[in-house]
């Protein structure tokens, strides 16, 4: 396998950005929707997508940059008899990650991922905006600075697990020795106990609280899709790492303006009158009044196209068009000179009515019948 870095194209001392930007980039040029056919290509989007899952989290990034291979060929030193091949790092490779929530062995869980939702108009969803959302979530205890003690206290190494936070049992098998892990349950997990908890968290080390958190809303999002705030969301217990938050995104719909992809539809209610002898029109549109011209003779269902006029590429370059789809409204109710008129317009192109029986219709076809 193939340095992850190397395959990124970043340093070692990249930031989360700067590798999650790398990724991205490839991403689009490697994925094979772009790459019909090439399995080269596929097989380089596996590898760079199987970096960017070890690099993206912090946890296996540290495993990867101290071992190698997202820490699954740690070597441990030679014990004693039995422990030849590194019995305790082999075990930690498997195991220090599978409790606490990701908080790492002998430290405090990762705290739970939220999820809230925002809503946006059309234009914000198309061109990206900088907006809040307010939402109630675990944070910090201020009084005790998310420790969970009382304050001037500090927290104490469980005596039951020696401060790993799992509880080990060792059996014998036909297979040799077989070693079972599960969490403290003194410490739940933490490798620490509070002896003075703090009279306001309690010893969780969080409160309800509500925040505002900021939300970089990108061009061309769409509604129903979701952006992650890496540590943003909930506070976990003693300090630990916080969760993310999730964003959905919600739409509202546009008066006149349908969303399809990155185009956008109009459809325009022209009177037969104008379709046929033409007609010019404004139009409201994202970026601002437009004038559309109708020609003479357009038919039911023609499509005037104004070229990136709808939205833009989500995380690339260009936009879509607005389709304006023109409706030919056929009158319904006439009065007697309007039916009159649309009867001598007929004659006149030699174009056979048949108007039912009776009525305002019935004396037209009686007064036009001789000609």
């Amino acid at each position: 396998m193939a340095d992850y870095y190397e395959l990124l194209g970043v340093a070692p001392s990249s930031t989360d950005d700067e590798i999650k930007r790398a990724y991205r980039k490839l991403a689009r040029e490697l994925h094979p929707d772009a790459n019909p056919g090439d399995a080269e290509a596929e097989d380089r989007f596996k590898e760079v997508s199987a970096a960017y899952e070890v690099l993206r989290d912090p946890e296996r990034r540290r495993r990867y940059d101290t071992f190698g291979d997202d820490g699954r060929g740690a070597q441990g030193g030679a014990g004693g008899p039995g422990d030849a091949f590194g019995f305790g790092d082999i075990f930690d490779a498997f195991f220090s990650n599978g409790f606490g929530g990701g908080g790492g062995r002998g430290g405090p869980p990762r705290g739970q991922d939220a999820e809230t939702s925002i809503q946006l108009d059309l234009a914000e969803a198309a061109f990206g905006i900088t907006s809040t959302v307010d939402i109630e979530i675990p944070g910090p205890c201020e009084r005790c600075e998310g420790t969970g003690g009382e304050p001037g206290t500090h927290p104490e190494q469980c005596d039951e697990c020696g401060g790993s936070g799992e509880v080990r049992q060792v059996r014998k098998s036909i297979l040799g020795q077989l070693v079972t892990a599960a969490p403290c349950t003194r410490c739940q997990g933490t490798g620490q106990v509070i002896p003075n908890p703090c009279s306001e968290c309690r010893g969780d080390g969080r409160v309800r609280t509500r925040k505002e958190i900021e939300v970089e809303i990108p061009a061309g999002i769409d509604d129903g899709q979701r952006l992650r705030l890496p540590g943003r969301g909930p506070a976990a217990p003693r300090g630990g790492a916080p969760g993310d938050l999730y964003v959905l995104v919600r739409v509202r719909q546009h008066p006149h303006l349908e969303r399809h992809g990155v185009d956008l539809v109009h459809r325009a209610k022209v009177a037969l009158t104008q379709a046929a002898l033409g007609a010019v029109f404004e139009l409201e549109t994202l970026d601002g009044t437009e004038t559309i011209t109708i020609d003479p003779g357009t038919q039911p269902g023609h499509v005037i196209r104004l070229r990136g006029h709808g939205v833009p590429v989500l995380n690339g370059r260009g936009r879509g068009d607005l389709l304006i789809e023109v409706n030919v409204e056929v009158p319904t109710k006439l009065d007697a000179e309007q039916a009159e008129l649309l009867a001598q317009f007929a004659a006149l192109r030699g174009e056979s009515i048949e108007p039912p029986e009776g009525g305002l219709f019935s004396k037209i076809r009686s007064a036009f019948g001789d000609r």
